[in-house]
This record gives C-alpha cells, sequence and structure tokens, in this order.
C-alpha cells in the first residue's frame, strides 16, 4: 500500500506565489490547498489540516506573524514562513512566535522543497499517553515541576497533564537535561541537534531556547532553568534526576 502523500497548506495573498509553490509541491507528490488570508487559512485547519503550513509574512493588510501565533496556540503543525520580509529581526520573531523555518523571495523551488522535507523529517507527533505506569525500563528525568520522559518522547507536569511539543522543543529539552551545569555554545547546541538543518543565522537558537523557556519557565522573562552566559551560550541550571 503506497503511502499518504503528505498534505502542504500555501498560505500567500499573491495568486502568481501560491501557482508556483503548488506546482513545485505537487510535482514533487505533495497534496496541496491554498488559502489567500488568514479566514481561509483557519477554515481549512478546521476542516481539512495539513501536515505543513507556508506562511507568508504579510497578506494584504494581515499580519503573518499573529495568524502564526494562532495557529500555533492550537495546532502542532510545522509552519515555515516565505516572505519577502528580509529584516533578520523579522526572521527571530517569526520562529519566536512558532515558526520552523524562514524562506525569503525571492527563493528557489528546490530550496524550499528541501527546507519543507528537513521540516517533516524532524518533525515528529507526540505519541499517545496512556495511564498506564512507564516500563521502568523507560528513561525518565524529573527537574523542577516537570518529567521528561524519553521513551514517550512526552513533557510531563506535576498534575499528570501532557504537555505539546514540538520536535525541536523536546529535543532541545532532553539535551539540557542529559547535560545539567554544562555550559553548551551555540555551536555546541547546533552540533548536539544534529537532525536539525539550521538557518545560516545563530538567532535561530535563541529563538528555540525562548520556546522552550515559555513551556518550562515559571517566569520565561526571568528564567531559572535555562539561563543564559553571556558571550558564551546557555546553561542547564536545574537539579536533575533520573527516575
Amino acid at each position: 500500500m503506497s503511502e499518504k502523500p503528505k498534505h502542504v497548506l500555501v498560505v500567500d495573498d499573491e495568486d502568481a506565489v501560491r501557482a508556483l509553490l503548488r506546482d513545485c509541491f505537487e510535482m514533487d507528490g505533495f497534496r496541496v490547498t491554498e488559502a489567500a488570508d488568514g479566514a481561509q487559512l483557519m477554515s481549512l485547519l478546521s476542516t481539512d489540516p495539513p501536515d505543513l503550513i507556508t506562511l507568508d509574512l504579510k497578506l494584504g493588510g494581515e499580519n503573518g506573524l499573529e495568524l502564526a501565533r494562532q495557529i500555533r496556540s492550537t495546532q502542532n503543525v510545522p509552519i515555515v514562513m516565505i516572505t519577502g520580509k528580509s529584516d533578520t529581526i523579522d526572521r527571530v520573531v517569526g520562529l519566536e512566535l512558532g515558526a520552523d523555518d524562514y524562506i525569503g523571495k525571492p527563493f528557489h523551488v528546490r530550496e524550499v522543497l528541501a527546507r519543507v522535507r528537513a521540516v517533516l523529517r524532524r518533525y515528529q507527533s507526540l505519541p499517545p499517553i496512556s495511564g498506564d505506569t512507564a516500563p521502568s525500563s523507560a528513561e525518565r528525568y524529573t527537574f523542577s515541576a516537570w518529567v521528561l520522559d524519553i521513551q514517550r518522547r512526552a513533557l510531563i507536569s506535576t498534575d499528570d497533564k501532557v504537555h505539546d511539543l514540538t520536535a525541536a522543543e523536546f529535543n532541545m529539552i532532553e539535551m539540557f537535561v542529559k547535560r545539567p551545569n554544562r555550559v553548551l555554545s551555540r555551536d555546541n547546541i547546533m552540533d548536539l541537534l544534529k537532525g536539525h538543518e539550521w538557518s545560516p543565522f545563530d538567532r535561530s537558537i535563541d529563538a528555540l531556547v525562548v520556546r522552550v523557556r515559555r513551556k518550562i519557565e515559571a517566569d520565561s522573562e526571568v528564567p531559572n532553568l535555562i539561563k543564559t552566559v553571556r558571550g558564551v551560550g546557555y546553561v542547564f541550571a536545574a537539579d536533575v534526576r533520573k527516575l
């Protein structure tokens, strides 16, 4: 039985750009739907959920960053921003809001395909969590008010609630938990998270740290777990115990 084609939702207010991306993805075996604005995007999210979204930063008078924030608040779907904006700050804000990659216009279709396939490869849904106790052989760590279950790829709070993470967020927490109180440079982190294809600006690591802090810190503006080491990188300052 052949594998079901991945579904990409292309969100752009320019007909020509949507047509170019549709042709690009369909020739590579993807199923494609299109949205020209935020209303169409939200409608398709509920009626025909995609495996990945390409999202323009500017949709007429709409703010693509705000749309990314809305998507990320309810959906755990990969987002690749494709936009004419080239300012690095916009890239960083986009990544902080939950985008998984960022491609500027004009772009080459081969680059778009490569980036999208890379995001899909590294993006994994959390497996279902049952109420059963994890096997004693499972690798589990506790820190602060959290338990990280490696086998289930789950972050669990003290009230036994499983918290959604993207693949990148989970992998970063796992990396830190296994290396507590060790200062890691951005290059160290990129090497340790070698399954990811990082953008050529190191702020992508900083953006991911911001996202992880929002998930695990009591106050992400005053972090106590992932601390910045100025001029070097980061250190995971939590008391970690293996269960």
